[in-house]
């Protein structure tokens, strides 16, 4: 039986299930965003789904409009007879039009920016949605064929096509753009969750339970070629590649696939951070083997932070880029299939001349290794605990940020950081701080310490990989305080001021007296009077006396001495002035002040 992926439905996200009976019948759910029917992708009364076993969210299969009958058509340039409203580019950060591109046919879903910006003198158009030359399906006329979470920018001088359908853009839109604009601040809203989930997806298929898919092929690199050799029997091929598809000099060479059964999906996950295709292999008419693999192949890159299809082929199959870190730069002639990257795509051309590189609207219809039991999200958490006695401490203060730049350890600030997750968490009595987040790589940031603690240093803990194999379980750190140095002693200093015009004042004197007796206020007679700690102190030039040294405890001040031309208060004591171990470290100051009055000086 063959293992079969039931779409990710995300938290969030409204799901329209269409059902229709075509070859192999099924269940497609599609996305439904917040907006009404051209938007939306409901099905028109009567057509129905081609549909098969999709990628996460439905992705993969024609979603109606009017999908074809008996199969997309090879790259034309007919008369447009069939609509398909499902996304054929997903695009999880940016994505960048450059060099000579042309065109992206189908819908274009961009969480990021979409920026346009071509080689001055090539042609200064692109198209999205209809394509002059392509698999001639398109999305519905009014239909979203654009959506954005940021900004469209298109440079000057150059002209964006979307004659027949909206570009609904959540940033601002700038240059000539040819559509109708709907400025919607959750234009991309719907499509955020399955982003973790193509993530999730990308990962299983290549490392299921943390390791290495089992092949059922083989790939031999030689001859200035990739020959990937089947099983003949496996519904589902895979194979597993660890190198670039290119020649020994970084040259073109061809890609073949033999034994592989009618109808079997092929997959072939395509492993290390940095991969590169450069490929003469497909055709534009459909007369190559490549091509007739065309909507059951899928190339998966789960670790790659860079990917580069290039060469004069049309490339044949989808495209899944799971590292959302990651950059991928298309310049062949043609990619005929899906193609979902959770990071950014650059589509562009050669180096060396030529352009009219074009993405054409094909559908993904194969079968995938059963991922529904994955998780996609898992806990984050963090224990805090006093250094020497191993108890849990609450009030630790704690930031949660997940790796997102690409760059070892945690980037907090500058022009590309890493991102901060949720608001601050406080550890309670337990000691603890958790969230649930998408899978990934996170750190944890302390900044702010428990009571009677030290904030550690380094403050950062992790990072802590949360993948497929551990969300179920979570992952945890432990991170330890040091209490602050035991403070024994403190001070009280005195400021002498004038009342009425706060100018320091030299030449008062004060006694300091501890309570020791345990009575209310201070007694300095008698068997049982408080003690005397220090019998005078006078006010410098900046009305400052100060008794350093002290023992913690309650003390007074009284007021033996006025400077010249003042009077004693009333009331000479002040107090009881508490020294604690809170306060010591910086003391105690208590300001005082006299009034004139008197032309000599007080006693």
């Amino acid at each position: 039986m063959r293992a079969t992926l039931p779409s990710l439905i995300p938290s969030g996200m409204r799901y329209l299930c269409l059902l229709g009976v075509v070859a192999g019948g099924g269940l497609s759910p599609v996305p439904a965003a917040a907006h009404s029917s051209p938007h939306a992708g409901h099905a028109p009364a009567g057509s129905s789904v081609a549909a098969a076993k999709p990628l996460p969210g439905g992705l993969g299969p024609c979603v109606p409009g009017t999908c074809p009958d008996g199969g997309y058509p090879p790259v034309n340039n007919d008369r447009i007879k069939y609509r398909d409203n499902a996304v054929n580019i997903y695009v999880g950060e940016d994505f960048l039009v450059r060099g000579r591109a042309a065109e992206a046919e189908g819908r274009v879903v961009v969480l990021g920016d979409f920026d346009q910006n071509k080689t001055a003198g090539a042609s200064s158009v692109y198209n999205v949605g209809e394509a002059g030359v392509g698999s001639r399906v398109a999305p519905p006329v009014g239909a979203d064929w654009l959506t954005t979470g940021g900004d469209v920018t298109v440079a000057g001088g150059q002209r964006l096509l979307a004659e027949g359908g909206v570009v609904r853009h959540a940033g601002d839109a700038s240059g000539r753009i040819v559509g109708t604009l709907r400025k919607d601040p959750d234009a991309a809203t719907p499509y955020v969750p399955l982003r973790d989930e193509l993530t999730a997806a990308s990962r299983c298929y290549a490392h299921p339970d943390g390791g290495t898919r089992t092949p059922t092929g083989t790939v031999r690199h030689a001859g200035g070629e990739t020959l990937f050799r089947g099983d003949n029997s496996s519904d589902l091929q895979v194979f597993n590649v660890d190198f670039d598809l290119m020649g020994g000099n970084g040259g073109q060479e061809g890609i073949r696939f033999e034994g592989i059964p009618d109808g079997a999906t092929v997959l072939v996950n395509i492993l290390g951070t940095h991969r590169t295709i450069n490929t003469y292999s497909g055709t534009i008419d459909d007369s190559s083997g490549l091509n007739k693999l065309r909507t059951r192949l899928l190339w998966n890159f789960p670790d790659a932070t860079s990917v580069e299809v290039k060469g004069t082929g049309h490339f044949q199959g989808s495209i899944l880029v799971g590292h959302q870190s990651s950059n991928t730069t298309v310049s062949v002639p043609g990619i005929n299939g899906r193609f979902f990257t959770t990071g950014s795509l650059t589509h562009t051309s050669s180096a060396s001349g030529g352009g009219g590189q074009e993405f054409h609207n094909y559908p993904f219809d194969g079968d995938l290794p059963d991922c529904a039991t994955v998780s996609t999200s898992g806990q984050v958490k963090i224990v805090k605990k006093d250094e020497a006695s191993g108890e849990p401490l609450a009030g630790a203060e704690f930031e949660l940020w997940r790796e997102t730049n690409g760059d070892d350890g945690l980037q907090t600030g500058g022009a590309d950081p890493d991102t901060k997750v949720g608001d601050r968490c406080v550890t309670e009595e337990p000691g603890t701080c958790a969230s649930s987040v998408p899978l990934g790589t996170y750190y944890w940031r302390e900044t702010k310490a428990p009571a009677g603690h030290v904030l550690p240093d380094p403050n950062v803990f992790g990072p802590l990989e949360l993948t497929a194999a551990n969300a179920d379980e979570g992952v945890t750190v432990t991170a330890t305080n040091k209490k602050k140095p035991t403070v024994e002693e403190g001070s009280v200093t005195v400021v002498k001021k004038d009342k009425k015009t706060g100018k320091p004042l030299a030449g008062a004197v004060f006694q300091l007296w501890r309570e020791t007796n345990g009575r209310t206020g201070l007694q300095t007679s008698g068997t049982s009077r408080d003690t005397l700690v220090d019998a005078g102190c006078a006010t410098d030039g900046r009305g400052r006396c100060a008794y350093r040294g002290l023992d913690l405890g309650s003390y007074y001040l009284r007021e033996t001495a006025v400077p010249d031309g003042y009077v004693l208060p009333r009331n000479r004591v002040s107090g009881p002035h508490k020294v604690t171990a809170g306060n010591a470290a910086k003391g105690v100051t208590v300001t005082l002040t006299n009034q004139r009055g008197g032309g000599k000086k007080g006693k």
